[in-house]
């Protein structure tokens, strides 16, 4: 089972306040509902691909109005060859329909009541049945962090998006595949809104795959950057020992100043360590870091003056 699938079962369990419950089954029947007609009378069928979220939706309706409503399994013929779950509500589909908000004088209302707007929990109700309905999130194992949920309508696309933004948490929308998208991608914003509509178990899973993936990254990028001081530290040294090299053959180290010789020699005797072992190891007496690598910039300007004598 995939992790957009988990956290979709946890919400599936959750037991919410009557009026936020009905919030949720607004948001299903928008996104997932059609209506037919069928012997002269409206018939409504909500379809979905998840068997928990039809039975969701099959127990809200069952909740909140006294009628008949039937659950329909189909196999889908196209492409993956899923089943196809369908709560069908025959006599009544009218009525539960002008209840919710969704059908009005023979037209469906494409705007959502304000009034849900006004009640943090018929929000965060609404926000969950439209998870739902069409969301999905990527496993925060294997995949870039990216949480969307699809709507069909532009208008509603933004109506969720600005549901999502009272909370903060960046939303962005996007047309995608002949309708629209709102979408998170920050980590943080992810989990938030995994808790925002009650997935708590799923935003806790999610926070333990995020902490120790930026705890990988924060060590990957300490390693990268100790190789590459040692690569710049064993690239400086290998210019100084090619430099004091190229001296001792042109003109002899007994040319260099004692203080530059010192150093010199302690160089090619000891290739590999850094400027601050090295700063210990004078015989004269230990010198400080900066003063080890002031001496051997003059090392190597002595040397890049003999090869421009040469040159001429």
């Amino acid at each position: 089972m995939s992790y957009a699938s988990d956290v979709k079962k946890e919400l599936t369990t959750l037991e919410v306040h009557r009026e936020n419950a009905k919030a949720e089954l607004i948001a299903l029947i928008r996104m997932n509902g059609a209506m037919s007609l069928a012997n002269h009378h409206f018939v409504l069928n909500i379809q979905t691909e998840n068997p928990a979220i039809a039975r969701r939706i099959y127990q809200l309706l069952k909740q909140f109005y006294d009628l008949e409503s039937e659950l329909l399994v189909r196999r889908k013929m196209k492409l993956k060859k899923n089943n196809l779950y369908i709560v069908r509500v025959n006599a009544g589909s009218e009525m539960v329909l002008k209840d919710l908000g969704i059908f009005k004088d023979g037209q469906l209302i494409e705007e959502v009541p304000a009034s849900l707007f006004e009640n943090d929990g018929q929000v965060r109700s609404y926000l969950r049945g439209a998870f739902l309905a069409g969301g999905s999130v990527n496993n925060p194992e294997t995949s870039r962090y990216h949480l969307e949920i699809y709507s069909l309508y532009e208008g509603h696309n933004e109506m969720i998006a600005n549901m999502i933004n009272k909370y903060d948490l960046n939303a962005r929308t996007t047309a995608r595949r002949g309708g629209f998208i709102t979408y998170l991608k920050e980590g943080e914003r992810i989990a938030d809104f995994l808790s925002l509509i009650g997935a708590t178990s799923a935003m806790l899973k999610f926070e333990d795959v995020r902490i120790m993936r930026d705890m990988r990254n924060s060590v990957n990028r300490l390693v990268n950057c100790e190789n590459a001081n040692l690569d710049k530290v064993a690239n400086a040294s290998s210019k100084q020992i090619e430099n004091i090299k190229f001296i001792d053959e042109m003109v002899g180290l007994g040319q260099l100043p004692p203080k530059l010789r010192e150093v010199a020699e302690v160089r090619l005797a000891n290739k590999e360590v850094s400027l601050k072992e090295l700063s210990t190891m004078i015989p004269s007496g230990a010198i400080s870091k900066s003063g080890i690598n002031h001496r051997l910039r003059k090392i190597n300007e002595y040397a890049d003056n003999l090869r421009g004598a040469e040159a001429i």
